[in-house]
């Protein structure tokens, strides 16, 4: 194990002793997670879930939601933002399932090889690495790590990945640095770090649980 490893295993350690081990909310079924991570995409956990139900409540399911015409599915989704691409981006992404698989059934990557099942999902276009992540990991409980907005910056500012290394980079990188089974409570208590404490703009530096273990240095005046 490298240091950068040991490292990594200290501040999820930390993290664990601080925020506690996270729940996040009760598992969604595999389909039902991948269409909540496309609306969730440039927008807030509140307005993601207010056009998820929406979706859920005017259509009696995703087959439905596939087949409807794609005014109604936006008209549904704009709680989420950006309506006028995620429907049909959902709606796309359905039809493939649909037409490989011949239904909207994903528990079969529970069982494929872990990047055989990555590239399934990542081969759709909408679905990227971190979309494929959250349903390998939260739906399938599979190891596979997702780098988030929040992730990307706190793991860049406290050292844990070269600065120039895009997000796509991260996922791959930081899995590689943790061990599979820290992977869920990890991503959900960096999450919170950067929420609380490592703000964007400011972040709260006297208050970080982490900060002997942080290569940021905040600027004085």
């Amino acid at each position: 194990m490298n240091k950068l490893s040991q490292r990594a295993i200290k501040i999820h350690k930390i993290l664990l002793d601080v925020f506690g081990q996270p729940t996040w909310r009760t598992p969604l079924p595999p389909v039902d997670e991948l269409v909540s991570t496309i609306l969730s995409q440039n927008t807030n956990d509140l307005n993601r879930d207010r056009a998820f139900n929406a979706l859920q409540t005017r259509f009696p399911s995703w087959e439905a939601v596939r087949d409807a015409k794609t005014k109604d599915v936006i008209d549904a989704i704009r709680p989420a933002g950006l309506a006028n691409q995620k429907g049909p981006r959902i709606q796309k992404v359905l039809h493939a399932v649909t037409d490989e698989r011949g239904s909207l059934d994903l528990s079969f990557l529970r069982d494929l090889p872990l990047e055989e099942a990555r590239s399934w999902l990542t081969k759709f276009n909408g679905v990227g690495p971190k979309t494929a992540a959250i349903v390998l990991c939260f739906s399938l409980n599979r190891p596979a790590f997702p780098v988030d907005t929040h992730i990307y910056r706190v793991t860049g500012r406290i050292g844990l990945r070269p600065e120039k290394m895009t997000v796509e980079q991260a996922h791959p990188y930081l899995e590689s640095l943790l061990p599979p089974e820290t992977y869920y409570a990890a991503h959900l208590n960096l999450i919170r770090l950067g929420r609380e404490i490592c703000h964007a703009r400011k972040p709260d530096c006297p208050h970080c649980p982490i900060r002997k273990l942080c290569d940021f240095t905040p600027k004085t005046n």
